[in-house]
C-alpha cells in the first residue's frame, strides 16, 4: 500500500483543519468524542476485567469517531449510532488490534522494571499510589525518557491500524505494519502535528487560564471546564484529516492492494 509522503507544514495545518471540521458539526463530534471516553471508562469500571476490555475495545470506538468525521466531511447525515459503527467493520481485526497494543504496552512496562525496580509499573497499574518524594528520584526520569522511547514504535504500529483495518478490511498484523510504515514516511509532519498540538493545546490554554486566575477567577473556571468540549473533539477531527492527508480522500472506499 502506498502511504504519501507530506511535506512538514502539512503537520502544522491537520490542528486548524480539525477545528474546521469541528465547527461544521459540533453538537454530532462532541457527543462522539465524549461517547468514546465515557465508553471507555463504564467498561473499564468492570471489576477484573474492566481495564483490559477497554483496551481490546478502544480501536472499535475510536473507529467510530473517525467514521463520524467522515460523515461530517462528506456532507452525509449522522447521528450517535456512528460511535458504534465500529462494531460492524472488522471487527476481529479491531479487537486485535487493541490486543496487540495492551500486550505491547505491558510489555514496555515490564522492560522499565530493569531501570527502576518496577516503580513505574506500580504507578501505572495502581497497585501503589504517588508519592511526590519518589517521583523526584532520578531514576524514574530515566524511567520515564525509556518508556518513551520503547513505546515509541508501538505507538506508530498503531496509529493508523484501526482506520486501516475498518476502512480497507486488512488483517491486524497487516494494518499495524502499514501504519508504521506511513509514520516513519511522514515522521516530520507528525512531530510538527505533536508541537502545533502542545502550543495551542496546552501551553497557550495553559497560559490564558493562568492569566484568567489571577484577574477573573470565574472566567478562568469557565474556560477550564470549557475547553475539554472543544478541544477533545479538535483532536479527533485533526486525526481524521491526517488520515485524509496520508492515504488521500479519493482511496477510502478501495481495498488496500497486497
Amino acid at each position: 500500500m502506498q502511504a504519501r509522503q507530506l511535506p512538514t507544514h502539512r503537520g502544522l495545518a491537520w490542528l486548524r483543519e480539525g477545528f474546521l471540521l469541528w465547527r461544521r458539526n459540533p453538537a454530532l463530534l462532541t457527543f462522539a468524542s465524549f461517547g468514546f471516553i465515557l465508553m471507555l471508562v463504564v467498561v473499564s469500571a468492570i471489576p477484573l476485567i474492566g481495564q483490559p476490555i477497554a483496551s481490546l475495545l478502544m480501536p472499535v470506538f475510536s473507529l467510530g469517531v473517525l467514521n463520524t468525521c467522515r460523515a461530517i466531511d462528506e456532507g452525509r447525515k449522522g447521528g450517535p449510532d456512528l460511535l458504534f459503527s465500529g462494531f460492524k467493520a472488522n471487527l476481529g481485526a479491531l479487537v486485535t488490534i487493541g490486543g496487540i497494543y495492551l500486550v505491547g504496552s505491558l510489555l514496555v512496562l515490564l522492560l522499565t522494571t530493569l531501570v527502576d525496580g518496577g516503580t513505574l509499573m506500580k504507578f501505572m497499574t495502581g497497585t501503589e499510589g504517588f508519592d511526590p518524594e519518589t517521583a523526584d528520584r532520578s531514576d524514574l526520569s530515566l524511567t520515564l525518557m525509556v518508556a518513551i522511547a520503547l513505546s515509541t514504535p508501538l505507538m506508530m504500529a498503531y496509529w493508523f491500524a484501526p482506520v486501516l483495518a475498518g476502512w480497507w478490511n486488512v488483517s491486524a498484523p497487516k494494518a499495524m505494519f502499514f501504519s508504521f510504515y506511513a509514520c516513519v514516511r511522514n515522521w516530520r509532519p507528525l512531530v510538527a502535528y505533536a508541537l502545533a498540538f502542545a502550543l495551542f493545546g496546552i501551553l497557550l490554554p495553559g497560559m490564558l487560564i493562568g492569566t484568567l486566575g489571577a484577574a477573573i477567577p470565574f472566567l478562568a473556571t469557565l474556560f477550564m471546564l470549557m475547553l475539554p468540549l472543544i478541544l477533545f473533539p479538535v483532536m479527533f477531527a485533526s486525526f481524521y484529516i491526517n488520515v485524509r492527508d496520508v492515504f488521500g480522500p479519493g482511496i477510502i472506499d478501495e481495498r488496500i492492494d497486497d
